[in-house]
């Protein structure tokens, strides 16, 4: 039996179950839509998939409602306890930045900077808006809940000074 390769999407679920304790796919799937998507967006679908993957795997322990939906819940075994603890202390996974910006793809792609940058500027603009909305909700949300939106929040603001610089500035009379 080949050994089980764990990816950002495993750690993602590993991550929202151990915070939750128990969950089916549709729980991680809306706690995702309020802390993670905002820096890592999983696919629905995949988060589906995934518990299956990880609980076929032994990372995951499954229960299957026995009335209504039959829902499967899921939670973390001890196998999946450690892998979540190695891949959190930097024991696991050689680590590499992702950074998934199409406004910079479409940039380095021959996009007219100036074109691009009135756009680039209201969606950074309008994320940072939410984020710093969203910030002063999480007063009582984990220590790494709030750090990884001072991150996201640091990001737009770098984002909006860097499509700032292409903009085409007014003119004297405009």
């Amino acid at each position: 039996m080949s050994e089980l390769r764990l990816g950002e999407t495993s750690y993602v679920v590993l991550g929202l179950i151990e915070h939750l304790g128990s969950a089916t796919p549709y729980d991680l799937k809306r706690l995702a839509q309020l802390t993670t998507a905002n820096f890592w967006t999983v696919p629905h679908t995949q988060l589906y998939s995934e518990c299956s993957r990880l609980a076929a795997g032994g990372l995951l322990a499954e229960q299957r409602e026995q009335t209504g939906r039959r829902r499967r819940i899921y939670r973390l075994t001890a196998a999946g306890r450690r892998a979540l603890a190695d891949w959190l202390t930097g024991e696991s996974n050689a680590e590499r930045y992702v950074l998934r910006d199409p406004g910079t793809l479409k940039l380095f792609f021959g996009a007219d900077p100036a074109e691009l940058a009135g756009a680039q500027l209201e969606i950074h603009r309008s994320r940072l808006q939410s984020y710093e909305a969203l910030s002063s909700s999480m007063q009582e949300a984990p220590q790494g809940w709030r750090l990884a939106l001072e991150v996201g929040i640091g990001h737009e603001r770098e984002f909006i000074r860097f499509w700032s610089l292409l903009a085409p500035q007014p003119g004297p009379h405009g």
